[in-house]
């Protein structure tokens, strides 16, 4: 029979995308929303809607419970949880999977094997993966973390075992300061994840963040679809990333994919992924798997021609991937902007009503987004209201149409990161490509001075 009715445990432009693939493919959607999402464009579009809960995340998206009940009463045989929220909670796959559910998603050990990024470490090594010089596992006190830093040189970063978005993460520059802030990283963790656990890295000066797309059937087979470069981005967050990289050559992106494609494979992996390295000198270091689909897939997607979500409702419905590795060719480029209700510059949340909206439009131009006019957005959840993906024949074309689609979209009543990204295309770094994971931050503290 197969997947008849997805329930998709998301909002925004996620549940959107999620949607139209679903629909692409003949099957039915079922849309789960808070209060504060009664008029989500995904709630309007989706065959069926299921309240679950008041505005805070905790009690809707996040709510196990609600989402089961929801998928029950729904007679849904599948869930996609997108990205974010329950999307890498291992415990909600297995809740899913034991409700006879088809769960649009990797394995839950993989989930739990790469969500703890101490473990996560361990198997990419083991896996063949080039890992960046550091503690083997978690380190529990000073005098263990002074002797691997002395071994790796100075400066040493000190990360969370449970992080992400940057918190819990400490850069330390001399023996001195190690004790401090090996507390400081762990009491961030603890607050933040409910884990003090951290471990130590070499700290790399000024390299790029490239990550790989890979898809595996669970079954031994797995493909990579190309990298994307995120180097362009604030506290960790990514801003602006482009397909394929402006620094790797052909060489590189097929060696470095296939090292990628292999390690899936010999995992079992199951669905979509992302393993994520610092680059620096033409060397790929090891830094986290994200088992989820990423908000930046849809460059992926213009380069290679291949529908992601499609892809994940296949592998999730025991079919084979369709196509291999030798069948997958990159062309052109693609670049996509994220667009945050919030002030371009001091980054300052603007939630509020859409007085007025206008999508940029043309040959190659993809706007992900369930933006109208009239639409309130709601102050709860993360500020990222839409996204800008064009495509263009090389990186130089692909510009180009980027920064008319750019003065071609409207978004009125609320402060949006538009002019940021006008203002970033005017930047000869930009323009080059030349550009590292610091760039963003010394570049707007230059402007604000």
């Amino acid at each position: 029979m197969g997947i008849s009715r997805i329930l998709i445990a998301n909002r925004g432009e996620i549940a959107l995308r999620i949607h139209r693939a679903a629909h692409e493919m003949g099957i039915e959607t079922v849309a789960v929303h808070s209060t504060a999402d009664a008029d989500a464009m995904h709630v309007r579009l989706a065959d069926h809607a299921v309240c679950i809960g008041p505005p805070p995340a905790t009690d809707s998206y996040l709510n196990t419970a609600a989402i089961i009940s929801a998928a029950e009463v729904a007679q849904c045989d599948a869930i996609h949880p997108g990205y974010g929220f329950l999307s890498e909670n291992e415990k909600f796959a297995e809740i899913v999977e034991a409700h006879d559910i088809a769960w649009i998603g990797p394995k839950p050990e993989h989930i739990r094997t790469m969500g703890d990024k101490v473990m996560a470490k361990k198997t990419a090594g083991a896996l063949g993966l080039p890992l960046v010089p550091g503690s083997d596992g978690a380190i529990d006190n000073v005098e263990e973390a002074a002797k691997i830093a002395e071994e790796i040189g100075y400066p040493v970063i000190i990360k969370a075992a449970s992080g992400g978005g940057g918190r819990g993460m400490k850069v330390c520059e001399s023996p001195e300061t190690l004790g401090t802030l090996m507390q400081q990283a762990g009491n961030e963790a603890k607050s933040a994840f409910g884990d003090a656990t951290v471990y130590l890295e070499k700290y790399l000066g000024d390299p790029r963040h490239i990550e790989f797309q890979v898809f595996g059937d669970g079954n031994g087979n797995a493909i990579h679809l190309g990298e994307r470069d995120c180097s362009l981005q604030r506290r960790h967050q990514k801003v602006f990333e482009e397909a394929p990289s402006p620094v790797l050559s052909t060489e590189e992106r097929n060696r470095m994919g296939e090292i990628c494609a292999k390690a899936m494979a010999d995992m079992g992996y199951r669905g979509a992924g992302t393993i994520e390295f610092l680059w620096e000198n033409g060397e790929f270091y090891f830094i986290e798997m994200n088992t989820r689909l990423q908000v930046e897939h849809p460059v992926t997607e213009m380069i290679t021609g291949v529908d992601l979500v499609r892809e994940q409702i296949r592998i999730a419905d025991g079919k084979a991937l369709s196509v291999k590795q030798d069948e997958i060719e990159f062309k052109g480029h693609a670049i996509e902007c994220r667009i945050n209700a919030e002030d371009p510059f001091t980054f300052a949340p603007s939630p509020g009503k859409v007085t007025s909206y206008h999508a940029a439009g043309g040959m190659h131009v993809r706007v992900d987004s369930g933006l109208y006019a009239g639409y309130s957005i709601p102050p709860y959840y993360d500020s990222m209201i839409a996204k800008l993906i064009v495509y263009g024949r090389n990186r130089e074309g692909c510009i180009m149409r980027l920064r008319r689609a750019l003065e071609e979209m409207v978004i009125e009543g609320v402060n949006t990161s538009i002019p940021l990204h006008r203002e970033l295309l005017t930047q000869d770094d930009i323009l080059s490509g030349d550009y590292s994971i610091k760039w963003l931050e010394e570049w707007l503290k230059e402007r604000s001075e």
